[in-house]
């Protein structure tokens, strides 16, 4: 198992709410969901605690290969729900909660979980490269903004903004909304999962949605030549071609967005 591991903070002046691990034979990342500055969470600890904590029981139970992975991320979310239900106000709806891509080889498979917008991304040995994610939040996103009237050029700080914000907000962990892993176990049953051949693919990249921009916020690449970038520079130089794009659009008007640098994360397996 050959894995390359880039993990960029979007700022200096807060800590980096990914989380990325690797074991034998599985690899898991998170991507801590917070909520705008001063909004009460209930939680003394936050969101990086949260998908550290998470992200450590997540790497471990994922190595039990007779455990399926919604139930290593059911008994994760339950343990660390344990870890802090004396301390905080864990019925807050803002209470710290994070994406989740699980991968894991089993025999001659690759089984692979999907909670809300990270990706994971299949490289075929044809030479094809295919994205899974759970879409549920960009749909929302997508309808709302849709409805709200929003045009690429609105600045992310317009009170229309603001207002669409509210509206995809109040759709977490909803029935008919989008689901992340927060307090709640049963929000494992919600997951995306799979399994792919690994005689079929030559890599697999786990990414958070602050490492994918490039193909699935800005469209200046294709997911065929996101994977080209992993292959030729490892996810250090695609981290870095994020930030180079995010430059030229330092006031989010190009590219309309809540933080102009997202916390970036991309993990690199090969399976050659």
């Amino acid at each position: 198992m050959r894995v390359l591991l880039a993990s960029e903070p979007g700022a200096a002046d807060r800590p980096n709410e990914d989380f990325a691990a690797v074991v034998p034979g599985a690899a898991v990342l998170l991507d801590g969901a917070g909520f705008p500055p001063g909004r009460e969470t209930g939680c003394l600890h936050g969101t990086a605690w949260y998908a550290r904590m998470l992200g450590g029981q997540l790497a471990a139970g994922a190595s039990d290969e007779t455990a399926p992975l919604p139930e290593v991320l059911g008994r994760g979310i339950g343990e660390v729900r344990r870890m802090h239900a004396g301390t905080c106000d864990l019925r807050n709806p803002a209470t710290p909660q994070a994406t989740v891509i699980l991968a894991r080889q089993a025999g001659g498979m690759l089984e692979y979980l999907a909670l809300c917008d990270s990706v994971l991304l299949l490289q075929g040995r044809d030479g094809q490269a295919r994205a899974i994610t759970d879409s549920r939040l960009d749909d929302i996103a997508a309808k709302v903004r849709a409805a709200c009237d929003l045009t690429r050029a609105t600045p992310r700080d317009d009170p229309a903004w603001r207002a669409c914000s509210e509206q995809v907000e109040a759709a977490r962990n909803q029935p008919g909304g989008f689901w992340l892993a927060a307090a709640d176990p049963a929000a494992a049953s919600q997951a995306v999962t799979g399994s792919e051949p690994m005689g079929t693919l030559s890599g697999v990249a786990l990414l958070s949605d602050g490492a994918t921009r490039l193909a699935d916020r800005f469209d200046l690449a294709t997911w065929d030549q996101l994977a080209a970038v992993l292959a030729d520079e490892g996810p250090a130089g695609l981290i870095r071609q994020v930030r180079a794009a995010e430059d030229t659009d330092p006031e989010g008007q190009r590219w309309p967005r809540g933080k102009i640098h997202d916390d970036a994360t991309a993990v690199c397996w090969q399976t050659d």
